[in-house]
This record gives structure tokens, C-alpha cells and sequence, in this order.
């Protein structure tokens, strides 16, 4: 595109210096080109006039020709409105502004005749416009108020409302852009996809996106911008891939040999799945290649991530390779080192633990023992990733819930080699279809979507507070069957802004119903020292404490067979992804589970479907579809930190079909034109280009 879109906003009439600086600051406006990129969030439909007589609902918007009397201020100054009457031929109904009051009045003239817009509410038991849209009908801009159109509405805040910048100041600041650049408007787009596919030229596109004549072309337009961008995305990252296949060597791992085999035939805990048997299959497939691994493996809670992940570190030793596996806490990282160990207890593997709390003396020997090559695994948080960590010949990475890690982070361990290692990506928060084509789209996806034999699914049952009775003398039932529970807060303390019950109050709530020392109830939260976590858990996982008192930090890594009963108090408050998430911490033996969502008795909308969908279904792929339809992708788990998910129209809940179609137009076309070289896609390099420039590229690490 052209330089003038680079242009500073400063510099388009009627925004200046001042008005530029709130632009920039409360909503990320700073040129030309970030301006015709703001797009209306919904549109009203001007074009249908009614009269006074047809007010009869609050809950549609109403555009009426009338004139204005009886203005009026009401109150003292601690409490002062104005009060106005607003009438045409078939009768009157009231107005009322709250703020603005000076403004107001040197506005209105009862001589003049205005167009009314607005949604009607009821003030003092009457139909009443408040704060209403009133534009002046005059000779000249008679047709331009009253001709067929849809309105855009902007986001906007307080402080550019208070300089002139409302939803309608922005739509004038856009309309002054469109007239001054709308020849610069350069196409992205080559023109056999816009024949093939029916779409509007770009600068039709973002004309109608602003000012669409009807709602036809407005679908129209946001068709356009919409494959558009998911397009550069899908371009994005499939040409990623291919330069990660294609120039990034990878240590080649082709010898399954004594140590496998070893643990393969002799002291495997079970039998592995099907799922199990396929993705290390797809691992060692990868490892051989010579090109650099980089999959994504998701599987469900319980479905034996872990031990996939072992394997193919044992693969990685028997080519005399070391491995690291990179956890986002402590408490995951000591729960993998404590099962790995147990899992090689009688192997000849050395496993090292490396975290935050690991004393000085120790890490003076696991930095020698990693740099003469003698340590084959070491399992650790961020402390892996620390300069003085070196590796005598590091072959493969595991990143386990790696959506926890900035990019940055996980790109530091990814170069502690010559050669980059494999990286294997996991993850027990099951990704929407349409969100891993484009969050993860740039890696090898497997999948592990089968249970371990003799798993019985969840339990899950929701009751209200009312409830909290019978559900105390279900616990104490588990426990005398020798069973464990734990009991999930979403607060550690008293938060002035939640009614919620808190942790350390359901804490001794609890004590109350199961005193020393027949029972014993322990606690754990964020805040806790991680020596005093570690105690906590450590006695939880030996069978010491029959109910853990916890926060969400309970929720990734604990692993303990023992413990049946998943209670989460104010379950309404959770995310689904994270109830799922939660609910994973039972079921891991081979006993039946429960996991039982308690919730106050006022429920939202949302809330109730949250509920209804954990109840109804166990499976986390389902779960997380309906997360996406009910949250968006930038609340997913870990996606805002993704650059990816800034997309200006493109929505991945709504636009699924079309996230699917454009991978595949931009599958073939990198298909026969791989670097874009070809005259027909020169618009699309141009673009693509423009698109990366000033970005590093972290995708290959992901």
C-alpha cells in the first residue's frame, strides 16, 4: 500500500494533536491505515422513519422527524436533568439528558426540525428517549440523513466522547479518510480469487464496511475483509511449516534400541491404547525424518500424555541424545519427575529435577551432569531456560501445557543446541478444530483420544447451595470408604467486588464438619511458600490428608488415584475449559469418580449453560467447542499472548467454515507457488510481506 497510509492521524483534518493522542492511547489508532481498519462492531438501520404514535416497545430502535419544546432543567445541582418534549403530527413522548446539560441546551432550537434516533426506556413510569440522537433536517442534508443506509456504530470510551468522539465523530473522521486516500487503495487479493470466489474489491469492501448502502453489500463487504484475513494467516503459517520441513534440520533419532525396549517389554505399568500406540508411531516417524519435529500432541486429562512423552525421550537416549521437559509450575514439574523416576526406578536413566527451588549445591551438579552429557532427562520450570543451563547434546524438548509460556521463554530452550532439538508441544486443554488450524497451524497435530483401559468416566452432578448439607454427608461416606476429596475455591481471601465464599472460610467451614482428628483437611494456594505446597501435597499424595482445600493450583499435574470426589464451589464462576480441566484431577484410578459442581442459586444465562454442558458431556474436544461459541478465541486458554488472535472482522467462533475453506485456498496455491514467486500472486506477497515486516516470527517455536 501506498505511503499515505502510514500516515500519522494527526495529520487528518478534524483530529489533530490532542484528539491523535487519545486515538492512540484508548484505542491503538496511530496512522491513516489503522483508522480504515476500525471497523463498526454493529450497524442500525436508518432508513425506516416511524411516527411518535408507533413507540410502543423499549426494545427496538426508533428513527422519527419531529420538533423539539419544553426544555426544561429539573432538580439541584447534585441532581439536575433535562427534561424536553419531542413531537410530530401523531403526538409527543419526553426526553431526558443526564450529561452534557450546557451543551444541551445551546444545542436545541425549537424553531428547527430534527431526526430522532434512538432505543426508547421507561423514566418515571413513561416512555422517555434518553440521551437520543437528534440531527438537525435541513435543505441540504435532507437526502443524506434520510437516504437508505445503515449506520455504523463504534467502540469508543468516556475520554474521546468528552473531545468530540463518539461513535457518530469517528464515522465523520472515517468518512474525511475515505475521501481524502480511497484512490490509494491498493487490491491484496490476486484477481482470479476475487472472479472465482464472487468477492468485492478491496476498496469496495472497506468503503461498505463504514458506509454499506444495505445490509446486502455490508455481508458483502465482511465476507471480503473476513477471507481476507483469515487467508494472510493461513498463508502465514502454512509457509511457515514448510520452511521449518524443508530448511531446519533435525537430529536424526532413527534407532528404537536396548533402553525402548527395555522399558517397552519389561516395565510398561499397562498395556498402551490404540491412540497411545499411533501417536508415538507418527513421533518416531517425525524423529527419523532429519527435518526438524515440531507436534502438537493433545490429549484429554488422563489420557497418558506423559507416558508418550517418556517414550520418546527413551527413543532420544538410545541415539545418544539428552531430553528436557519444560513444566509451567513446580508442583507439575516435581508431579512428572516423581512419575518418571517411579516409571524407570529400575532402569539405568538418569532423571534430574531443576526448578526455582532447587538448593545451589544441586544445581552445581545437575549443570555438570548436563553438560558432560551424563544426565539423560532433566525435568524443570523456567529454570531450564536460564543461561547456565548447557546441554551436551540436547535432541528433544517436551513443553507440557506450553500455552503457560511467553514465547520468548519457550524460544530459549528451543536454541540450546547446534542443531534445534525436536519439540514436542502438550497439552491437556483440548484446542477447537478452527482454533488449532490457526493458533497451532504451523505444527504436526496428534492426537490422543482414547482412555487407559479400566478408566470409568466422571461423574459429574451440579447442586445448588441449598444442597451443601447432603453433599458434606456424601464426602464423609467417600472417606470412610477410604476414599480422598478435593474441595476448589475460586478466591484465596475476600475480594470486595465477588460475593464468592472464599478458601480460607470454606477452609474452616470444613474443619467444623470434619474435626481432628478423625479426619484431617489440609490446604493449599498460590501464596503458600512452595516448601509448604510441596508438604501439603506430599502428605495429600500419601494418603495422609483426606480433603485438599485448594485454589485452581490444583488444577494441571496432580496425579492422585486415590482421590474420588472433585467438589468446586462457585463452579458458575469458572471457565469450561477450566471446570474440564479441574474435573481431570479425578478419575485417574480405577475406582468410580464424582465430580460435583456447586453454585449459588441465581444463575446467569451463561452461567447455567456452562453447567448444563459440564454435566452433559465428559468429552473435552465437545467442551471446548462450546467454550469458543460461548467465550471467543481471545479468552481461550493462552491465546491472547498470540498475535494471531488480533483479528479486525474475523471471528473464529462464527467463522469456522470459512477458517476451513481458506486453509485450503491457501493449501493450493503454496502447493504450486510455495514462495509466491509467480506473477498471478505477486499482490499476495506484497501483502504477506507487509504483514510479517517488524514482526519476529515465533511460530516455529510454538
Amino acid at each position: 500500500m501506498n505511503n499515505i497510509l502510514e500516515t500519522n492521524i494527526s495529520y487528518l483534518k478534524g483530529v489533530g494533536p490532542k484528539r491523535a493522542e487519545l486515538l492512540t492511547k484508548d484505542l491503538g489508532i496511530e496512522t491513516f491505515e489503522d483508522l480504515l481498519n476500525y471497523f463498526p462492531f454493529r450497524y442500525v438501520d436508518k432508513s425506516r422513519f416511524y411516527k411518535v404514535k408507533d413507540v410502543v416497545t423499549d426494545s427496538v430502535y426508533y428513527q422519527i422527524k419531529g420538533k423539539v419544546s419544553n426544555l426544561s432543567s429539573v432538580g439541584d445541582k447534585r441532581t439536575k436533568y433535562i427534561t424536553a418534549t419531542f413531537s410530530d403530527e401523531t403526538g409527543s413522548i419526553g426526553l431526558v439528558w443526564f450529561k452534557g446539560l450546557q451543551w444541551i441546551k445551546k444545542k436545541l432550537d425549537s424553531d428547527k426540525e430534527y431526526i430522532l434516533f434512538g432505543k426508547p426506556g421507561v423514566f418515571k413510569n413513561k416512555f422517555n428517549f434518553v440521551h437520543p440522537d437528534l440531527e438537525v433536517v435541513s435543505e441540504n442534508e435532507t437526502q443524506k440523513i434520510i437516504g437508505n443506509r445503515l449506520e455504523g456504530i463504534y467502540s469508543t470510551t468516556e475520554k474521546l466522547k468528552n473531545v468530540g468522539l463518539g461513535s457518530k465523530g469517528i464515522s465523520k473522521i472515517v468518512k474525511t479518510l475515505l475521501e481524502k486516500i480511497s484512490e490509494s487503495i491498493e487490491e491484496t487479493l490476486p484477481e482470479y480469487l476475487i472472479k472465482k470466489y464472487n468477492l468485492l474489491s478491496r476498496k469496495e469492501a472497506l468503503i461498505n464496511i463504514h458506509f454499506p448502502e444495505n445490509p446486502d453489500i455490508l455481508k458483502r463487504a465482511e465476507l471480503r475483509l473476513k477471507f481476507e484475513e483469515l487467508l494472510f494467516v493461513q498463508l502465514q503459517i502454512l509457509q511457515l511449516k514448510i520452511t521449518v520441513q524443508d530448511k531446519i534440520k533435525g537430529h536424526v533419532l532413527e534407532k528404537v534400541g536396548d533402553v525402548f525396549n527395555e522399558f517397552y517389554y519389561n516395565h510398561l505399568p499397562f498395556e498402551l491404547t490404540g491412540a497411545q500406540k499411533r501417536v508415538i508411531k507418527e513421533i518416531r516417524k517425525d524423529m527419523k525424518s532429519g527435518k526438524q519435529m515440531n507436534r502438537l500432541l493433545q490429549g484429554d486429562v488422563g489420557s497418558g500424555k506423559t507416558l508418550v512423552a517418556l517414550m520418546s525421550m527413551l527413543i532420544a537416549i538410545d541415539n545418544g541424545y539428552q531430553s528436557a521437559l519444560m513444566a509451567p509450575t513446580e508442583i507439575l514439574a516435581t508431579q512428572h519427575f516423581h512419575s518418571i523416576v517411579n516409571l524407570l526406578k529400575d532402569m539405568d536413566v538418569e532423571v534430574g529435577l531443576l526448578t526455582g527451588s532447587t538448593k545451589v549445591s544441586q544445581r552445581k551438579v545437575i549443570h555438570e551432569r548436563l553438560q558432560n552429557g551424563k544426565m539423560n532427562i532433566i525435568i524443570g520450570t523456567h529454570a531450564l531456560i536460564e543461561d547456565v543451563v548447557k546441554f551436551n547434546n540436547l535432541g528433544l524438548v517436551v513443553i507440557d501445557e506450553q500455552h503457560r509460556f511467553g514465547v520468548a521463554q519457550r524460544a530459549k530452550l528451543w536454541k540450546k543446541g547446534s542443531i534445534p532439538p525436536h519439540v514436542l508441544v502438550m497439552t491437556a486443554t483440548p484446542i477447537p478444530r478452527t482454533l488449532a488450524m490457526t493458533l497451532y497451524g504451523n505444527l504436526d497435530v496428534s492426537i490422543i483420544d482414547e482412555l487407559p483401559p479400566g478408566r470409568k468416566p466422571v461423574k459429574t452432578l451440579h447442586f445448588y447451595q441449598n444442597k451443601y448439607l447432603a453433599v458434606i454427608g456424601f464426602l464423609r461416606k467417600q472417606i470412610k470408604e477410604g476414599r480422598q476429596v478435593y474441595i476448589v475455591y475460586p478466591l484465596i481471601s475476600e475480594s470486595e467486588t465477588l460475593d464468592l465464599k472464599n478458601l480460607m472460610d470454606g477452609f474452616e467451614e470444613l474443619q467444623r464438619h470434619f474435626p481432628l482428628p478423625e479426619y484431617q483437611v489440609s490446604v493449599l494456594h498460590g501464596r503458600m511458600k512452595p516448601e509448604d505446597k510441596e508438604y501439603e501435597m506430599k502428605r495429600f499424595v500419601e494418603g495422609k490428608t483426606d480433603i485438599m482445600v485448594s485454589t485452581t493450583v490444583i488444577e494441571v499435574g496432580v496425579d492422585v488415584p486415590n482421590a474420588t470426589v472433585m467438589v468446586i464451589e462457585n463452579a458458575e464462576r469458572f471457565g469450561l475449559s477450566q471446570l474440564h480441566q479441574l474435573r481431570g484431577r479425578v478419575g485417574r484410578g480405577s475406582g468410580q469418580s464424582y465430580c460435583i459442581l456447586m453454585s449459588g442459586n441465581k444463575l446467569s444465562n451463561e452461567g447455567r449453560k456452562r453447567l448444563e454442558i459440564m454435566v452433559s458431556t465428559s468429552d473435552g474436544f465437545k467442551i471446548a467447542e462450546e467454550d469458543l461459541k460461548l467465550r471467543g478465541p481471545g479468552e481461550i486458554q493462552g491465546t491472547k499472548q498470540s498475535g494471531i488472535m488480533n483479528f479486525k472482522i474475523a471471528n473464529l467462533a462464527k467463522d469456522g467454515e470459512l477458517v476451513s475453506r481458506t486453509r485450503v485456498i491457501a493449501q493450493n496455491i503454496l502447493e504450486k507457488d510455495p514462495t509466491l514467486s509467480m506473477p498471478v500472486n505477486i499482490r499476495l506477497k506484497k501483502q504477506l510481506n507487509k504483514l510479517l515486516k517488524d514482526k519476529t516470527n515465533w511460530g516455529r517455536i510454538s
